[in-house]
């Protein structure tokens, strides 16, 4: 395919066009048919529409000039080549009309089945399928080609023209309870056609119009139907969590059906090559007979596991299972296979690299070293931040052993405790207010997305590991138990019941998304291995736990790649330990106003209402030896790593009672005739300190500034301690730092006077001590060569760097209105959360280049909030800084990260 053919506005490919590596152009749905195509495999004749068109379709709201034709075009040779017209009164082609993205987005766009049936042509269908010549057919084909056009009628009416697919359920309800069945196998040809009859009617009501009998115009509503669900609300809002661009668009599979649904000897299936929720090797899927494929997704029956496939049809399975040993072969992962069986011949409908847990990536990506497929660098590259974050959380801590509730199928590990809710909405509004919930439905649907996405996990009485709730739950790292079908789930009356015993909405359980287990009440919970592993309870060389020893595997390797170093923010000496043994290489950022909280207000209460210099100097000692205590302790738990030491930064006022608090003491006191002195000092105090905006008023560097001895006393404590340590025997490498410095002078000043300090206490017992700022002003960013001259380092506080650069404050912005700058896209993130690479990113940019030109060996570091956020670790790598800081428990994280940045970043991966 050439450059020449998409200008030339070339916008449907043939499968045998195609490959695997054009998922921009033909989404991976597409991409991957014409991969199967290529390789020879068992493949459904048909065409891909491409994104190009998607998106001049949306751009428009009409199909591009040329793609009507296009369509026809490759219509016709699939006619030709499968020697049925679409359609046909007598033997009709069938199509089936599919999105596919580049991303998998697993049910959150639409298909629609078995396009070409119409009133004459289901009787053509009968015939054809009952493999008789005379016009009645046989009972099976006749049931078959009407179950057939009710799918289409249903999926048609719900997908292209919005009618609500409750009308459709009810009616289906009807005509089995009518029946006197839940099966919906049960239901004959006559019963079918009455279904059609009911559902024409339904259709009829909700558009004014009768259902579409002509098959082109089938067609080409369906395609539209599928470029518009890019747009769905449930579309935005996955791509939303999951970070998918907005503008790729959807490719359009149309494929010749062929049908599970055709009689016992007949099924559909999915199949994963390795289990997507352990990574452990031999034969995962399951199977529903005499189905079609949206049967097994949407988890309306239980399925049977795919080795019972082998009784039933051991020639397919056999050549099924040769198939999944070559595509992984081909793919060099996991891959995700759905298939079909019509009359005992196997089709393959799909593959593509399969999601999985963030357990099984990790064993996956070792295993796969170990067999050959791919290197350490590619098996990094196949791991994230955010998959080792979700191995972090606690399990359930089982020692009581309690009696399970029920049990499940485990689709999605983890473990979730929360108060049962039934519908997505409910979980919304419960999550908002602060509520840990479970969601739990008969099965999901795309419509419970955001219910989804608020709840804890999810529990469901029906589908397996493949179905919809374990397929988005396993994307979104949400705990999910599938299939327990011991749970009868009666959603109008929000309650479940097992064996008698009722579970309303607002109790509380607690699911294990390994085990499948359901328990009643809330269970208590405990570490990962994971984290055992990284605290030194568990050596990742010689454990027996597959997933530990994958994670210590590919930790190593990406400590052996990566250039940024990692430390940790750490306040105590415990918080320094803990950090270092999650792999922390020194402390980032040290807060030295913690320590003022607790017993240690009143002397800071002392410090404000200090009327003289000598009042002032008294408090300011009684606090050194505190302070020198506090960095002693860092400094030994870290020795031989940085310590950067922030010196004091908010406004005093925070340590003080609030302004209300204070002013009800005060009246309280004086109706009681009490003594309210002190309180009203301290009101006085905080009514003279009050700012309209204090995050820009006085603190930091202008605290310092403004009240004498203060940033003296804590070097003199931190310098101190260094010392105290190094005669000890220790190597302490203390960094001071100064915070919100906008203009070169602040920062000479306080060094003039640190400088002083250092060199008499460090006069018997020598220990370098550096110098340096925070750069969280613009200006400072803006000036920072000139602030280079008087610094030693930089480390970037994003956190304010984001509030100023913006014009947000943090604490009221995320909760007014970012929730709307998110629904708009104006935020693929909050920028608090994942640094803004075009705008604050930019100013980073510009004090790295300024600074390092100033001075040369200026070290750089960051250690707000983002050091720790997978996407701003590799920003920060292509920065060139020396260093991230995060919080302990994120340490791996950024080593993880760190690691695949250099992968990335120098192309070295084997992909």
């Amino acid at each position: 395919m050439t450059a020449q053919q998409t200008a030339g506005h070339k916008y449907v490919y043939d499968f045998t066009e195609g490959n695997k590596d054009l998922k921009d152009l033909l989404g991976g749905k597409g991409a991957n048919l014409a991969e199967m195509t290529n390789l020879g495999l068992p493949v459904p004749p048909g065409f891909t529409i491409s994104t190009e068109a998607c998106k001049a379709y949306l751009s428009t709201g009409n199909q591009p000039a040329g793609l009507g034709d296009e369509i026809d075009a490759h219509l016709s040779a699939l006619e030709a080549g499968m020697g049925k017209r679409l359609g046909d009164p007598a033997d009709p082609l069938l199509v089936s009309v599919r999105s596919g993205a580049k991303f998998s987005m697993p049910g959150m766009m639409e298909t629609v089945l078995n396009v070409g049936l119409n009133d004459a042509s289901v009787e053509g269908l009968a015939r054809q399928a009952g493999g008789m010549a005379d016009q009645a057919g046989s009972a099976d084909g006749e049931r078959f080609a009407w179950d057939s056009y009710r799918r289409l009628i249903q999926m048609f009416g719900k997908t292209v023209c919005d009618v609500p697919g409750e009308d459709f359920a009810h009616a289906l309800d009807d005509a089995k309870r009518a029946k006197g069945t839940e099966n919906d196998l049960d239901l004959d040809a006559d019963d079918l056609r009455a279904l059609v009859d009911a559902y024409k009617t339904i259709f009829r009501k909700h558009t004014g119009r009768e259902f579409p009998q002509r098959p082109r115009e089938q067609l080409e509503l369906a395609v539209n139907a599928v470029f518009e669900s890019w747009n769905a609300e449930r579309a935005v809002l996955y791509r939303r969590q999951e970070r998918i661009p907005a503008d790729l668009g959807t490719a359009v599979n149309v494929v010749a059906m062929v049908f599970g649904n055709i009689g016992p000897d007949s099924g559909t299936g999915v199949a994963f090559t390795r289990d997507p929720a352990s990574g452990a090797q031999g034969i995962y899927g399951d199977y529903l007979a005499n189905a079609q494929g949206e049967d097994v997704v949407a988890g309306i029956r239980n399925t049977v596991p795919l080795q019972q496939l082998e009784e039933l049809n051991k020639p397919a399975y056999d050549e099924l299972l040769a198939i999944m040993a070559r595509l992984e072969g081909h793919y060099r992962d996991l891959c995700d296979i759905e298939f079909t069986i019509e009359r005992g011949k196997l089709w393959m409908l799909q593959t593509r690299v399969g999601k999985r847990t963030a357990a099984a990536a990790f064993v996956i990506a070792a295993q796969l070293v170990d067999e050959g497929l791919i290197d350490l660098d590619e098996a990094l590259h196949r791991v994230n931040g955010a998959q080792l974050a979700q191995l972090m959380f606690p399990r359930f801590k089982l020692d009581a052993d309690p009696t399970p509730l029920a049990r499940g199928i485990g689709a999605s590990p983890g473990a979730a405790v929360g108060k049962v809710v039934f519908e997505g909405r409910r979980a919304v509004e419960l999550a908002e207010a602060g509520e840990d919930v479970i969601l739990v439905r008969r099965e999901t649907n795309p419509d419970d997305l955001p219910g989804m996405i608020a709840s804890r996990g999810i529990l469901t009485s029906r589908g397996g590991k493949t179905s919809h709730a374990a397929v988005v739950a396993r994307g979104m790292g949400k705990t999910c138990v599938c299939g327990a079908d011991a749970l009868d789930v009666d959603v109008r009356a929000r309650k479940f019941t097992v064996d008698g015993q009722t579970v309303a909405e607002g109790d509380v359980v607690s699911i294990d998304g390994t085990t499948g287990r359901i328990y009643l009440g809330e269970v208590p919970v405990w570490p990962s291995e994971v984290v055992r592993y990284f605290e030194g309870s568990v050596d990742g060389r010689t454990t027996d736990d597959p997933l530990v020893a994958a994670v210590h595997r590919i930790m190593t390797h990406a400590d052996a790649q990566r250039r940024l170093g990692v430390r940790a923010n750490a306040d105590t000496g415990e918080d320094a330990a803990r950090a270092r043994r999650f792999g922390a290489e020194g402390i980032g950022l040290c807060r030295t106003e913690h320590m003022f909280l607790g017993d240690r207000r009143t002397l800071v209460e002392r410090l404000i209402l200090a009327r003289t210099d000598d009042e002032r100097q008294a408090a300011l000692a009684e606090l050194l030896p505190l302070q020198r205590a506090d960095f002693g302790e860092v400094f030994r738990a870290m020795d031989g790593q940085p310590v950067t030491v922030r010196l004091i930064d908010p406004p005093l006022h925070e340590f003080l009672p609030s302004l209300e608090e204070l002013a009800v003491h005060v009246a309280v006191a004086h109706e009681r005739g009490e003594d309210a002195a002190r309180d009203e000092a301290l009101l006085s105090a905080v009514r003279r300190m009050h700012e309209q905006n204090p995050m820009l008023g006085l603190r930091g560097v202008r605290l310092g500034l403004v009240i004498p001895g203060l940033f003296a006393m804590q070097v003199r404590a931190i310098v101190e301690a260094a010392v105290e340590c190094a005669k000890a025997g220790g190597s302490p490498k203390p960094e001071i730092m100064v915070p919100l410095v906008g203009a070169v002078q602040e920062l000479e000043t306080v060094r003039a006077e640190a400088e002083k300090i250092i060199a008499e206490v460090t006069r018997e017992q020598a220990v370098e001590v550096l110098i340096g700022t925070m750069i969280e002003v613009p200006r400072a960013a803006l000036t920072a060569g000139q602030i280079a001259e008087a610094a030693e380092f930089f480390s970037f506080g994003t956190n304010d760097l984001t509030q100023m650069g913006w014009g947000f404050s943090r604490d009221d912005v995320e909760g007014a209105f970012f929730w709307r700058y998110l629904e708009l896209g104006i935020f693929g993130i909050s920028p608090f959360e994942s640094i803004d690479a075009d705008g604050v990113g930019r100013l980073i940019r510009i004090a790295t280049e300024e600074g390092r030109a100033a001075r040369p060996g200026l070290k750089l570091g960051v250690c707000g909030e983002h050091g720790g956020d997978p996407d701003s670790v590799h920003f920060f790598h292509d920065v060139g800084l020396d260093y991230v800081s995060c919080s302990p428990f994120r340490v791996p994280v950024a080593r993880l990260e760190a690691g695949r940045a250099v992968i990335e970043s120098t192309g070295s991966d084997s992909r």
